[in-house]
């Protein structure tokens, strides 16, 4: 098996059964954490905290065009506590669904209010990289499940079953 850079990320002794999902910027490093997979985490890590400031500086020049235009304190007001609420709300879904398979029709609804609450889904991302891949513990647990019940139908079997001796009736 092989990641987005193309080198080989198959952990040792793993011939059957189950194979772990890729993650965004991760592939299957996360499995066994070898491939530069420190420096990934930390390269998301900065990464999403530099895109969080640059779109936070964006933010403020949108701020300043509201003032400029004269739209009254009331627009201003507003566009501040969409910006606020709408990346909090941004910030706690994305930060959920680090830990479950998020519901695809949610997902679609919510689509809107994470597009204006970019900026705390990048912090999401930026907080959950310091302490693993995001999405890793997700991924790790349905891998080991898959993989315990792999064990657990290949242990049951011994063989093939039509090659078996037939018991004779005494």
């Amino acid at each position: 098996m092989s990641d987005e850079t193309g080198t080989d990320t198959t952990p040792a002794g793993s011939t059957g059964g189950p194979r772990p999902e890729p993650l965004r910027f991760f592939g299957t490093t996360w499995l066994d954490h070898t491939g530069g997979y420190a420096l990934r985490r930390a390269a998301v890590t900065l990464g999403a905290l530099a895109a969080a400031a640059v779109s936070c500086l964006i933010l403020r020049l949108a701020y300043q065009g509201l003032q400029i235009a004269g739209t009254g304190s009331f627009v201003t007001v507003l566009v501040i506590v969409m910006f606020a609420v709408c990346s909090a709300l941004a910030f706690r879904t994305t930060w959920d669904n680090f830990g479950r398979r998020p519901d695809p029709e949610r997902q679609a609804r919510l689509r809107g209010l994470l597009a204006v609450g970019f900026v705390g889904t990048l912090l999401a991302w930026s907080a959950r990289s310091l302490t693993e891949a995001p999405g890793e513990k997700l991924h790790r647990t349905e891998y080991d499940t898959a993989r315990a019940e792999y064990e657990r139908t290949q242990s049951r079997r011994t063989g093939n079953p039509a090659k078996a001796r037939k018991k004779r009736r005494a």
